[in-house]
C-alpha cells in the first residue's frame, strides 16, 4: 500500500488531553493542525479525574465548562496526604472529579469543531527535524502514514516516543517507590483516605456506581521495571499484608502502577519540535497535578505557535513557552517529591508529618500551596519594575460596558488578546487599531472591589495572563510589540 502524505502546519502526536487542548488552541489562532495517535479508539480507563481550578478556569475562558456539566466538587485537597484547603479566590474553588474520558470526549469535539484533523492508529516510528521542515512516519494496521509540518509537538506521555527518537536530555531519577492501584467491582471495604498503617499506606474509595479504587503501598518496597502493568493478584496480596483484608474476590475493572519517577526536559523546544505534558516532564500523579501541569503548557504553548505561524509573532515569543513553562513544571515536579516521601516514607518521616502539618495550618503556607497544586498561584517573570498584575492570572472580572456587562472569562474565548481600557469616559483605547488583527479592545468599567479598579490600561494574553498594566502609551506599545509583533 502506498504512503498516505500529509501537511500540516502542525502535527500533534498523542491525542489525550493535553494534545487535544492544544490541537484546539492551535486551530482557533488558525492553524492547520493533525493529531496522530496510536490508539485506534478512546480509553475507557477512568485514569486522572481530578481538575484543578486554574484548569476549570481554562476550560470556561474557551466555553468547553457546559459541555463538561456539573461534576462533584471538593474544596478540600491535601500535601502528602495532609489534609488541607484548597481554597483560593475565583470561581472554581478546590477540586473538581470529571473522568478523563470525559475530558477528553469534549477537548476532541471541540477540537475537531475548529477543524482539527485527528488521524487515530498510527504509532510514530521516525520524527526528523530537517531545519525547514519535520518530517513525520507513523505506522499503523492501516498503512503508512508520512507527514510533513512546520513544528511538531509531543504530547505522548511519561514514555514519549518523540523524546526517545529525539535522544532529547531528560534528567531527573527513576521511580524508587510505586503506589499499586485498582478499581475494583464486587467488594466493600471502608473507606480510607491517605491512611498509613503499620505496614504501609492504603487509600480506598467507594465511587457512585459501587466500583471501589484502591491504592496501596507497602513501607520498604522497590519499585522494579515493568514489561506491563501490575497484576490484579499482586494488589490483593499487597493490600492484604497491608490491610488484612481479602479482595481478592472482586473483579478488577482496571489495574494501574506508577511510581516516584521525576525528570524533567533540559529544554521544551528542539528546533521545530516542542514538548508538552507528561512528554516534557515526569512525575508521580500525586493530587491530580500531573494532569493539570500538562494542561496548562498547552494553554501557554497553543497561542504561542499559531501565532508564530501566522508570521505575526515577535522575536523569541515561542522560546518564551520554556522560559515560562520550565520553572513552573520544576516546582511542582519539587512539591510532588516531596509529597512523595511524605506519603511512602517509613516510619522515620513521622516527624516531618508532623511538622509539615503545624506549618499547613499557618495561612500564608497553605495560600502558597493551594496557589501551587491549583495553578491559580502561576506567575509568569515580570520586569522588576513592572504592575504586580503583570505575569498573574487575571480572575475572572464583570465589566461594564457601553453594550452591558461582559466578564473576562467571555472576553477570552475568541482566542485573541484583549486590551481593556479602564479609564472614566473612554470609548476607544487609543492605539488599539494598529493591533485589530490580534487584539480586541474594549473600554469597560470594573468594580470597585476588583483587581482592576484604578487601572488605567490592562492588557491580556490569550491564556488569560497580564501582559501589561499601566498609564503611559510607550510602555503599552513596547507591551504589545512583545507579545503581539510590529503593528499591521
Amino acid at each position: 500500500m502506498a504512503p498516505d502524505h500529509v501537511e500540516a502546519d502542525v502535527v500533534v502526536v498523542g491525542a489525550g488531553p493535553v494534545g487535544l487542548l492544544l490541537a484546539g488552541e492551535l486551530a482557533l489562532g488558525g492553524a492547520d493542525v493533525v493529531v496522530v495517535e496510536r490508539r485506534r479508539a478512546p480509553t475507557n480507563e477512568s485514569r486522572a479525574s481530578t481538575l484543578h481550578a486554574r484548569t476549570m478556569e481554562i476550560l470556561d475562558s474557551r466555553g468547553l465548562l457546559p459541555d463538561i456539566g456539573t461534576p462533584p466538587h471538593e474544596p478540600r485537597g491535601h500535601f502528602g496526604g495532609l489534609p488541607m484547603d484548597l481554597t483560593l479566590p475565583g470561581p472554581y474553588p478546590g477540586q473538581w472529579k470529571v473522568p478523563q474520558v470525559k475530558t477528553e470526549a469534549v477537548l476532541e469535539e471541540w477540537a475537531i469543531s475548529l477543524g482539527a484533523h485527528i488521524r487515530c492508529g498510527h504509532e510514530v516510528s521516525a520524527v526528523t527535524d530537517t531545519g525547514d521542515a519535520v518530517e513525520t512516519l507513523a505506522r499503523g494496521r492501516d498503512g503508512v502514514l508520512r507527514l510533513r509540518s512546520r513544528y511538531l509537538v509531543a504530547c505522548d506521555g511519561e514514555d514519549s516516543t518523540v523524546r526517545t527518537l529525539t535522544a532529547a536530555d531528560f534528567p531527573g531519577q527513576d521511580a524508587g517507590r510505586e503506589l499499586l492501584r485498582a478499581d475494583v467491582a464486587g467488594i466493600d471495604i471502608p473507606d480510607r483516605r491517605f491512611q498509613r498503617l503499620e505496614h504501609g499506606l492504603a487509600i480506598a474509595a467507594r465511587r457512585p456506581d459501587g466500583v471501589t479504587r484502591v491504592m496501596v503501598h507497602e513501607f520498604g518496597s522497590q519499585a522494579a521495571p515493568r514489561t506491563g502493568p501490575a497484576a490484579f493478584e499482586e494488589i490483593a496480596t499487597v493490600w492484604k499484608r497491608v490491610t488484612t483484608e481479602d479482595i481478592s474476590a472482586g473483579t478488577p475493572l482496571w489495574v494501574n502502577s506508577f511510581g516516584d519517577a521525576s525528570r524533567q526536559l533540559a529544554r521544551y523546544r528542539h528546533g521545530r519540535i516542542l514538548f508538552a505534558g507528561d512528554a516534557a516532564h515526569r512525575q508521580m500523579p500525586i493530587g491530580g497535578q500531573a494532569l493539570n501541569l500538562g494542561l496548562a503548557d498547552a494553554f501557554n504553548l497553543g497561542w504561542k505557535l499559531a501565532l508564530h505561524l501566522r508570521g505575526a509573532a515577535p522575536d523569541g515569543l515561542l522560546d518564551s513557552y520554556h522560559d515560562e513553562r520550565h520553572p513552573v513544571g520544576h516546582a511542582v515536579l519539587a512539591n510532588i517529591r516531596a509529597q512523595a516521601l511524605m506519603l511512602l516514607g517509613p516510619a522515620e518521616v513521622e516527624p516531618l508529618r508532623t511538622a509539615f502539618a503545624e506549618l499547613l495550618a499557618l495561612e500564608d503556607t497553605r495560600t502558597h500551596l493551594a496557589g501551587m497544586i491549583s495553578g491559580l498561584g502561576v506567575r509568569y517573570p515580570a520586569h522588576p519594575d513592572a504592575h504586580p498584575l503583570t505575569g498573574t492570572r487575571l480572575a475572572d472580572t464583570v465589566l461594564l460596558t457601553g453594550e452591558g456587562t461582559v466578564t473576562t472569562t467571555e472576553l477570552l474565548r475568541g482566542g485573541r488578546g484583549i486590551l481593556l481600557d479602564l479609564r472614566t469616559g473612554t470609548t476607544r483605547p487609543p492605539g488599539a487599531g494598529a493591533w485589530h488583527d490580534r487584539i480586541t479592545a474594549l473600554a469597560a468599567t470594573p468594580p470597585q472591589d476588583s483587581a482592576l479598579h484604578g487601572l488605567h490600561r490592562v492588557l491580556l494574553r490569550p491564556d488569560g495572563h497580564v501582559a501589561w498594566a499601566g498609564t503611559d502609551d510607550d510602555g503599552l506599545t513596547r507591551a504589545l510589540r512583545h507579545w503581539f509583533g510590529p503593528a499591521a
